[in-house]
């Protein structure tokens, strides 16, 4: 029998899932829309890949006001507004016949999605008590698991049974998954076995962690969302000869990615045992020279390549989620979570076109994957830039750290 805990961890570990699986179903579903309905999406990538970019900027933006009305509305009743709101604009999506109206129900499917990082991924660090690093990698192997499942199963979902089935299926699925949360009882925190006060942080550390953790989010919601959004069609252009071939793009497309999964949970791991900064480094160092390479390389050596790039850039999303653990006050989290993703996802916005764009001018993804390597070159910046302390793993030494002691002692209440 799953103790309370456990029963809302798994509920929101499949959140995470349907949310990333939801937003790359038509990074898939394109390559079989131009062949099954020309007439209605036409036959250029570039076009209708963009139909997207309404459902990452509702995605976005409303991540932002998810804090405020957790407060107000509940956690448990914004996920099941999730989970209920983001299958039913799925499954609508599948009924779309123009390319408006696919637009119009992927923004309110993005509207919905915006619910899950900021309440979420509050839950899981709470949830994961002392061992925050471990809860944040295997609920990033759900997250993960939805990117490499989403191009397999869009493709032989679309293959077998037509474009439509593919975002009607899962919107049912994840639809269905809200009824049942609805019936379970609002997480308590207060039954989180070896959950820990938190430590008072030097303020300055805290702003400094802050500052970096946002550069972060603009930079690395963009290289995560394009890369995904990208991959397969990066399989189709290299390492297939033919768009027929849609079945063997997904599975390749879901090799590459599932080794994001295995790194997050590796990340997860080594987060408890070492600082941020330690695990932070070697992902930063190999992601520029991996995207590099995937601007000029072709055949099966591809695969490998975009595998290495898949697990640095999830891994760092392992990082980044416990950078704000490590360093903010449970009470402000959820709202820094949503501003924190705001940021990230109105980068990621700018994938949806971007990638289009580049696609369409150039004829290939060569220039993509240049743009994107110029852009994680931030991210290594950032890494450089952000605190490397002992503290992190030992809270109670905060108390005693240089930074502590040179703040002005509190005054003492007149007796």
């Amino acid at each position: 029998m799953l103790s309370p805990v456990t029963r809302q961890v798994v509920f929101i570990n499949a959140a995470h899932l349907f949310t990333h699986y939801s937003l790359l179903i038509l990074a898939t579903a394109t390559l079989a829309m131009v062949q099954q309905r020309p007439d209605v999406f036409g036959t250029d990538y570039g076009p209708l890949i963009s139909i997207g970019t309404g459902m990452f900027v509702a995605y976005g933006l409303l991540a932002l006001p998810m804090g405020w009305l957790a407060a107000r509305l509940g956690r448990k009743a914004l996920m099941v507004a999730y989970f209920v709101g983001a299958g039913a604009g799925m499954a609508l999506a599948g009924t779309a016949q123009t390319g408006w109206m696919l637009g119009v129900w992927l923004g309110v499917m993005g509207a919905f999605s915006a619910i899950y990082h900021p309440i979420g991924t509050a839950i899981i660090v709470e949830a994961g008590g002392a061992r925050v690093g471990r809860a944040v990698g295997i609920n990033g192997v759900f997250g993960n698991l939805g990117v490499a499942l989403a191009p397999l199963c869009t493709g032989l979902i679309a293959w077998k049974l037509g474009w439509e089935w593919a975002f009607i299926i899962p919107g049912v699925l994840c639809a269905g998954i809200g009824v049942l949360y609805a019936f379970e009882p609002a997480f308590d925190g207060s039954q989180v076995k070896g959950t820990k006060p938190f430590p008072p942080i030097p303020p300055v550390l805290v702003r400094r962690a802050v500052i970096v953790l946002m550069l972060i989010a603009a930079v690395s919601g963009l290289v995560f969302n394009a890369f995904t959004l990208l991959l397969p069609k990066l399989m189709e252009e290299r390492l297939t000869s033919s768009p027929d071939l849609l079945p063997v793009v997904a599975v390749l497309a879901f090799a590459a990615t599932i080794c994001g999964g295995i790194t997050q949970y590796t990340v997860g791991h080594l987060i408890d045992r070492r600082t941020l900064k330690q695990v932070f480094m070697p992902l930063a160092f190999v992601l520029v020279p991996g995207l590099l390479a995937l601007s000029f390389l072709q055949g099966w050596l591809v695969l490998p390549v975009a595998g290495v790039v898949a697990a640095a850039i999830f891994g760092q999303v392992t990082v980044n989620e416990t950078m704000t653990a490590r360093y903010v006050a449970p009470p402000l989290r959820a709202k820094l979570y949503s501003v924190r993703f705001t940021v990230g996802f109105m980068g990621a916005a700018v994938a949806s076109p971007l990638v289009g764009f580049l696609h369409q001018v150039s004829g290939s993804l060569s220039l993509a994957m240049l743009v994107l390597a110029g852009v994680a070159a931030v991210t290594l910046v950032c890494a450089l830039a952000f605190p490397n302390r002992r503290e992190e793993l030992a809270p109670e030494l905060w108390a005693e750290s240089a930074e502590a002691r040179a703040m002005p002692a509190a005054p003492q209440p007149a007796e």
